[in-house]
């Protein structure tokens, strides 16, 4: 399955409309820690093993596409 997701900073939440994921993180986008608290989360939301969600695009940008294998 393919997800658009939209990155927020500062907030906690987790909303799906569709095909669309709205996540807020506390991290910083430093060093690649933002994309494994969104992996994090996105798989502890469909309850799967983080190594299922993948980043296909957007690694630098707070617009991205994930898969869950």
């Amino acid at each position: 399955m393919i997800y658009k997701v939209h990155v927020e900073f500062s907030k906690e939440f987790l909303e799906i409309n569709r095909d669309e994921i709205n996540i807020g993180i506390v991290s910083k986008p430093i060093k690649g820690e933002a994309n494994k608290e969104i992996i994090k989360k996105v798989a502890k939301h469909f309850k799967i093993s983080s190594a299922l969600v993948q980043i296909k695009s957007g690694h630098k940008s707070s617009e991205k596409i994930i898969e869950i294998l």
